[in-house]
């Protein structure tokens, strides 16, 4: 396969580095040009308790780019979408495809600018963290699927299912992508919810005093996903039959367990949203994840109280309001 992946950090990175490594042909494509200039001098090195190498990939910034691309994967931050997508646009062939390995729905904001026949769905729930030019850890496995927003076989995604492979030999081609994405939505607001406090994903999902929030918080996205006819997929102890209006208080604990298992086994103990806010201190994805919902919500009259209050708690820190375990108290105050 030859493609362009624009956005070399975690994602992005990580991807391209196997994929190179078993021999596709693949540039990157980065705007943080210290990033760029290590990996074109040094190679880009994968390290971490899973697999530890060094691959030479050619790497540019967006505006020395030349040439056109079948296959883009696009792994920026869900709010550097729409931007990234107009930028990669004359890159992409005629009947080329971009193919979002990111966080959200941005497989929508995509095809408003390319057109579904060029846009793939794709979801990861692999764990990585760009560590410092050319270096990016790689924490835990996690699902990799890909699908056609249309749910057809087509011989594009099927190559590219092939091409992931070379990746993770566990990767999906599913016929339902809509549905792993709303399920990661609703493990998402899970996730921000963990990065309010300074613990660990695994720790604050096996917080007792918590469960109650936990339990409600995908119910809600959940919700919003019937509504709108999507059968939502699991994954990695995920499970969305667990979370839905009559399902019983054991099922739910049954998976939050397993995603407590899950998570103890990667050495990405913290999310990407908590390493936004504690260590990068930069704005999370949440207003182009979590927010897009909410008028979703709105669109099939599901109430989101929850939700709405979580963006807000991430937006107070996002300006300086330290982590700690009293936003989950407020979050749990306001359930019904």
């Amino acid at each position: 396969m030859k493609a362009l992946i624009w956005g070399a950090g975690a994602i992005g990175g990580t991807m391209g580095a196997y994929l190179a490594r078993a021999g596709h042909d693949i540039t990157l494509v980065d705007v943080v040009s210290e990033h760029v200039d290590a990996i074109n001098e040094q190679g880009l090195t994968i390290e971490g308790s899973i697999d530890t190498f060094t691959v030479n990939i050619p790497a540019c910034t967006p505006d020395a780019l030349t040439g056109a691309f079948e296959t883009v994967i696009l792994a920026v931050k869900a709010h550097h979408t729409e931007a990234a997508t107009k930028q990669l646009e004359p890159h992409l062939t005629a009947d080329g495809c971009i193919v979002s390995a990111q966080n959200g729905l941005n497989e929508t904001i995509i095809a408003d600018i390319v057109g579904e026949a060029r846009t793939v769905g794709c979801f990861v729930n692999f764990g990585a963290d760009y560590l410092e030019p050319g270096r990016i850890h790689y924490g835990g496995r996690g699902a990799v699927v890909v699908g056609e927003l249309d749910g057809q076989p087509s011989a594009r995604v099927q190559a590219l299912h092939q091409a992931c492979l070379d990746f993770d030999d566990a990767a999906i081609l599913t016929a339902n992508i809509w549905g792993y994405l709303w399920s990661k939505l609703a493990y998402g607001a899970m996730l921000f919810a963990t990065a309010l406090t300074n613990a660990s994903i695994a720790d604050a999902l096996a917080e007792p005093t918590y469960h109650d929030l936990f339990i409600a918080l995908p119910k809600e996205v959940l919700q919003v996903a019937l509504a709108r006819d999507i059968a939502p997929e699991p994954f990695n102890g995920f499970d969305p039959t667990a979370f839905l209006p009559d399902s019983s208080r054991e099922q739910a604990e049954q998976s939050l367990q397993a995603m407590v298992a899950f998570n103890r086994k990667s050495a990405k103990t913290h999310s990407g949203v908590w390493r936004d806010l504690a260590v990068r201190k930069r704005k999370t994805e949440i207003d182009v994840q979590l927010g897009l919902v909410l008028p979703l919500a709105q669109a099939v009259n599901v109430p989101t109280p929850l939700l709405s209050r979580l963006i807000e708690l991430i937006h107070t820190v996002e300006d300086g309001e330290e982590q700690g375990w009293q936003h989950l108290d407020d979050l749990q105050a306001r359930l019904p």
